[in-house]
Formats: C-alpha cells, sequence, structure tokens
C-alpha cells in the first residue's frame, strides 16, 4: 500500500525505521539501528554485522510504512526478503535488495508499479530456523490489507518480540 492513500492523523509523518532483533539465552532483544541503515543496503548490512550475536540475528527494516525488508547475515553472504518487488522501480535500496538477490528491476513505470499487486521477493524461509515458517511470512508478505508496520508486528508476533518492537521503535499494532 501506498503511504499516498494511507488516511491517518500524522500521515506525512515519516514511519521508516530499521532495528536489529537479537536472539540471547534469555530471549529475544531488539536494537534501534541508526538511520543510515535505511540509506542503503551496505550500510544496514554493515550496522548489524557490528552486533556480532552469537545466535540469531537479523534486521527489520519498514520503508516509510509502504514495503519493509528482512536482513539475516551469513558468512560471506546476507539472506534478504523484500515485502514488495515493486518498490525497486522508485526506491534505491529496494533496488538494491534485488541486485543482491540476483533478481531484475520490475519493468514497470511508476503508475504501473503504484497499480501493481504487490509481491515478496527473496528468501521466504529466511528466519524459518527460530520459529517463522515460510508458509506464514509469505501469508504476511502477501496480506496487502496490512501496512509494512503492522506486517513486520505479525512477525514479531509469530516470534515472540512484538512488545519489545513496539517499545523500541514507538509503533504498536494499533497506533495509526
Amino acid at each position: 500500500m501506498s503511504t499516498t492513500d494511507r488516511e491517518y492523523a500524522g500521515a506525512d509523518e515519516d514511519r521508516s525505521y530499521a532495528v536489529a532483533v537479537t536472539l540471547a539465552e534469555e530471549g529475544w532483544s531488539v536494537t534501534e539501528l541508526d538511520d543510515a541503515a535505511l540509506d542503503s543496503l551496505a550500510g544496514a548490512v554493515s550496522r548489524l554485522r557490528r552486533l556480532r550475536a552469537e545466535r540469531a540475528c537479523f534486521a527489520l527494516l519498514n520503508i516509510d510504512d509502504d514495503y519493509f525488508i528482512i536482513l539475516r547475515p551469513v558468512p560471506g553472504a546476507v539472506h534478504a526478503l523484500l515485502s514488495d518487488a515493486t518498490a525497486a522501480v522508485t526506491d534505491d535500496i529496494a533496488a538494491e535488495v534485488l541486485d543482491e538477490l540476483d533478481e531484475e528491476v520490475p519493468d514497470l513505470d511508476e503508475d504501473e508499479a503504484a497499480a501493481a499487486d504487490p509481491w515478496p521477493e527473496g528468501d521466504l524461509g529466511l528466519l524459518a530456523d527460530v520459529g517463522l515458517p515460510e508458509d506464514v511470512l509469505a501469508v504476511i508478505c502477501e496480506d496487502a490489507n496490512l501496512w509494512a508496520s503492522e506486517q513486520l508486528h505479525a512477525v514479531a508476533q509469530v516470534l515472540g518480540f512484538d512488545d519489545e518492537l513496539a517499545e523500541v521503535t514507538g509503533y504498536g499494532v494499533d497506533d495509526d
């Protein structure tokens, strides 16, 4: 969904955020990443790798509440999921994700991209080992009635860190 279609108080408010999610012995931890993590894929991956978590570690990037990116670094690579491939037509970081995935930016103009049904691109199974099955993540990505922040809260709810995500981002699923 496009924020131009969204009607809520504070519609001009930037609802983008980037967080790192790590699994420790005591449970999930959510940490805000600086704004540079929203500027480029390399910037996001670099900030995430600095955390040096011993267990599962991944980033959630909410871009203007239009789409999201999940990044999970592994030695020598990064697993990535872009919730809406059509976003790459107009947004550089989404195009960088597709490039990392060796996928082409959709051959659409801006109007066609805005009218197209979104589709996820990337590794839908990147969080399966920590409790989010590929088919569940696919359903979350394909729910066009949810904004990116709501989709990420659905991810967090399945994995059990939705309260931590709301605390760090300042946005709960009922916030507008």
